[in-house]
Parts: C-alpha cells; structure tokens; sequence
C-alpha cells in the first residue's frame, strides 16, 4: 500500500535511506550518503504532504517523493514542457533487500497515475550520472534524459535531468 508518510516515521524513513546509501556506496554510486537524504528533508517533504511510503505486512519498504516544488539548480534546464504544471520525483528509494521486486516500478507508476489524475503536464526527475541502473530504469520508462544539473554537497559528478511527457 501507498500511502502519506508521517512525522513518527521519520526514524524508519532514515533507517530505510541509509541502508540504500550504504548499499549503492558499496556499488561505487556516491549519490546519497550521510548527509542526504536528511531528517530535515523527509521533515519538510511530510509538511507539505509530497513523501509518500510503500509500506508491506506493517513495513515501510520503499519511499518517493511527490512534488510541484521546482529547485532552482533545474532553471537552467531546457525541459520538454513549460515551468507551468509538471511535478518532480525525488529520493526514490527501496530497501535493497528487496530491490529487484518490481516495487520502485509500483510506486514510479503510482506517481504518473497521481501526475495523470491531476491533469500535470509532465513527469521530471534527476538521477545520478554514475548510477547506469537508475538512467535504464526511466528510459525504459519513456522518460528523455535533458541537461544536467551539480549537486556539490552529493558529488562532483553531474546528475542527469529527465523528463515524461504525458
């Protein structure tokens, strides 16, 4: 089921995210790591109700982010679409016991339903350069790689910028 986080399950939420950090820094992926993604995110992204949980048998197993926010570092790219009606997809994670399972493909479809449902134009979405999984993973999606955009806090590699039309 997928449902609103809330504020009680932030020390679950946390222990979820490290354990995918950890995981993708054993595969030489430096895109999350001890100081993202952090408290005071998963804190903001619960008040203003874009975290979302995939919770199984009372478990949080995976959490997606849900916004019409759009940062700043994605001014510069040339999207598909105009700066209007689109929603971003952020910290997209799934316990790594239990990658592999199609669950990130639930909760990425659950998020174009939502996207649909509520008439946005797109879908947009970054994903870091070095994690070749996580690029296949959109494209076989639909989705086209645009610009790129730096995150110097995570990594002196480039994240690409993507985008469904829908």
């Amino acid at each position: 089921m997928i449902r609103h986080a809330k504020i009680s399950e932030i020390p679950n939420i946390l222990s979820l995210s490290k354990a995918c950090a950890a995981y993708m820094i054993s595969k030489g992926i430096y895109q999350w790591n001890e100081h993202y993604p952090s408290a005071q995110a998963f804190e903001n992204d619960i008040k203003r109700k874009e975290l979302y949980v995939l919770e199984i048998d009372a478990e949080i197993i995976g959490i997606i982010v849900i916004s019409t926010f759009m940062d700043e570092e994605y001014i510069p790219v040339k999207w598909l679409t105009t700066n209007q009606n689109n929603i971003y997809i952020h910290r997209l994670g799934v316990h790594p016991k239990l990658q592999g399972k199609g669950y990130a493909q639930h909760m990425m479809t659950f998020a174009e339903n939502y996207a649909k449902e509520h008439s946005f134009t797109s879908v947009r979405l970054d994903t870091f350069s070095q994690n070749k999984r996580n690029q296949r993973f959109y494209e076989a999606r639909g989705y086209q790689k645009l610009g790129d955009i730096f995150f110097p806090k995570q990594s002196e590699h480039p994240f690409h910028c993507y985008e469904l039309v829908l």
